[in-house]
């Protein structure tokens, strides 16, 4: 073709990539010419046959603590439900003399398998024989039956939450309740833990109480005698 051709280097052959790609240059070789001025096309509205994707939320609407359970172990519409969320069910007795209602699982509680897990759990069973209950007359329940790392709980997850967590506590009927950390009490009672402690409440007729998770008095023992309050409260006569 003639005329010198010179050659260049990668670093400016990046610089004119970089260069055609923010001008809108996407493509090396078009059989049609392209009008670059012309405007865009709207974006494409839904069609009506296709109705609008609904939240990954349902309502509860079982009638018995076993149709519950079945629901949480295998319901793809609970909130927090994902590819990489792990499931950890309730345990315990219907009509237990208490239940307990923590956090979303953490990894010790999916590595146990169990809402409670771990070193948390054999404090929990501790703290319940100060009370003269036994672990295995317990009924022990999340707010979230999933384990699902670095996913945040949106309003609507914490309102869908709340609504199952209500409906699971009337179907399993304990005689107490107990709140275990921020998570519960905010769902629940719409306070953190901090303005709910040392009061009763009553949550589906339930009295119930909210103290620390038994993972937080691990790591902060000089709460224990704080959560041993609670507890005594919890169990006080109701007269």
């Amino acid at each position: 073709m003639g005329g010198e051709v010179s050659e260049i280097g990668f670093a400016e052959a990046r610089s004119a990539l970089a260069w055609w790609l923010e001008a809108g240059v996407d493509i090396a070789v078009q059989e049609e010419p392209r009008d670059w001025l012309r405007p865009a096309p709207p974006p494409a509205k839904p069609s009506a046959k296709e109705p609008a994707l609904q939240p990954n939320i349902v309502q509860p609407s079982q009638e018995t603590l076993a149709e519950i359970q079945d629901w949480l172990a295998s319901s793809v519409q609970l909130p927090l439900a994902g590819p990489g969320a792990k499931r950890v069910l309730p345990h315990g007795p219907e009509r237990s003399p208490v239940m307990l209602l923590s956090d979303s699982p953490a990894l010790e509680d999916a590595a146990a398998g169990q809402p409670i897990g771990g070193e948390a759990w054999q404090l929990a069973q501790r703290m319940l024989a100060a009370i003269g209950i036994s672990a295995d007359d317990t009924y022990s329940a999340s707010i979230s039956c999933f384990h699902s790392p670095g996913a945040r709980m949106s309003p609507a997850d914490r309102e869908a939450c709340a609504e199952i967590a209500r409906h699971h506590i009337r179907l399993a009927q304990p005689q107490r309740l107990i709140l275990f950390g921020d998570g519960p009490c905010t769902t629940l009672l719409g306070k953190r833990l901090v303005g709910a402690r040392g009061h009763i409440h009553k949550v589906e007729g339930v009295r119930t109480v909210a103290t620390f998770h038994p993972r937080h008095l691990i790591n902060r023992p000089l709460d224990k005698s704080l959560a041993w309050k609670d507890l005594l409260l919890l169990m006080e006569d109701e007269s």
